[in-house]
Parts: structure tokens; C-alpha cells; sequence
């Protein structure tokens, strides 16, 4: 009788962490941010320290492997607005965007949860100083870092990036929310 208790103490067992694992919050979401970007640059002749309201578009994937662990991939499409600076000692005015792939990891801590995510940026710096104009483009790291309030479907997120655009640092910070699908 001890033994077919434990069998079946086992199973049910077996049982509720199948369900925790299918309940996890394994998925496709989609979402927005809005924040604050700062640019800052500083080199021979060169100096941009602004910041700007910025605002990005992303989705991603959490493949939900363990309760409690968050892995996932995410990409998006970031507009850090205008900053201005000096190219060559001229007043200079600066349009950077950048598209970011990023794998992801986090805790939940129930509704609370922390996450980091690091990846690449292709970004875009549209830049006119004077009567000239001209972009630049290049490919190079990404970080952030973040915390999330989960509301059933509904996450509430706020996050911290740091970008790389060759010889420029852009921080990024935001909130915003994302829908789970």
C-alpha cells in the first residue's frame, strides 16, 4: 500500500510540474517603449553630450524552458530622436536609429521579474553640419538590463540599454509594455 502511495504521490507530482512548465510563459510577444536617449561622443574636433525622447518597436520569442527562468531571442527597431553637437567645430544636429537582435535572460520572481538581454545593433546616424549632409552605418554591441511586472498576458517593462555606434555611446532609457501572445 506504502508503495502504490508513493507512485501515486509521484505521478500527481510528475503531473503539477508538467503543468507549471506549460503554464510557464513560453511564447511570441510584441511591444513598445518610449525614453530617453543620450548620445555622447568626444573626439578631436568632434563633441555631441545631448539626449532626446526616443521610442522603439519590438518582438521576440521565450522559450519557457524551466518555471521561473526566461530565455528567449527579441529584435526591434529603435528611433533615438534628433541630438545636436559639433562636426569639425560647426553646429551639428544628429537623426540616430537602429535595428537590435538580442538574446534574452531573466528570473521571474512571481509577477516581478529581472532580465538581461546582448546582441548587436545595425544602426543609422543621419548627421548635417553646415550646408553638408550624410549618414553613417556600421554594425556593433548591444546590452541592456531590465525589470518587468507581469499582469496575466500584459507585461510592464522598464529597461536600461547601452549601444555602441562606433566611436559613439548611446544610453537608452525606457518604459514601456508588451502583450504576450
Amino acid at each position: 500500500m506504502k508503495t502504490l502511495f508513493t507512485a501515486a504521490t509521484t505521478l500527481v507530482l510528475c503531473g503539477l510540474t508538467q503543468s507549471a512548465l506549460a503554464a510557464s510563459d513560453a511564447g511570441l510577444y510584441l511591444g513598445g517603449s518610449i525614453g530617453n536617449a543620450q548620445m555622447d561622443f568626444d573626439s578631436f574636433d568632434n563633441l555631441v553630450d545631448d539626449n532626446d525622447t526616443g521610442y522603439k518597436i519590438f518582438g521576440g520569442y521565450n522559450f519557457g524552458f524551466l518555471p521561473g527562468i526566461s530565455l528567449g531571442i527579441e529584435t526591434g527597431f529603435t528611433d533615438f530622436g534628433s541630438v545636436e553637437g559639433e562636426l569639425q567645430g560647426l553646429p551639428a544636429r544628429f537623426d540616430n536609429t537602429a535595428w537590435q537582435a538580442h538574446l534574452v535572460g531573466g528570473l521571474d520572481l512571481g509577477p516581478l521579474g529581472i532580465f538581461a538581454k546582448a546582441g548587436v545593433n545595425h544602426w543609422q546616424t543621419k548627421f548635417q553640419y553646415g550646408s553638408f549632409s550624410d549618414k553613417n552605418t556600421g554594425s556593433d554591441p548591444a546590452y541592456g538590463i531590465g525589470a518587468t511586472l507581469e499582469v496575466d498576458a500584459l507585461q510592464l517593462r522598464a529597461e536600461y540599454e547601452q549601444l555602441d555606434f562606433e566611436d559613439a555611446k548611446m544610453d537608452f532609457y525606457s518604459v514601456g509594455a508588451s502583450f504576450r501572445f
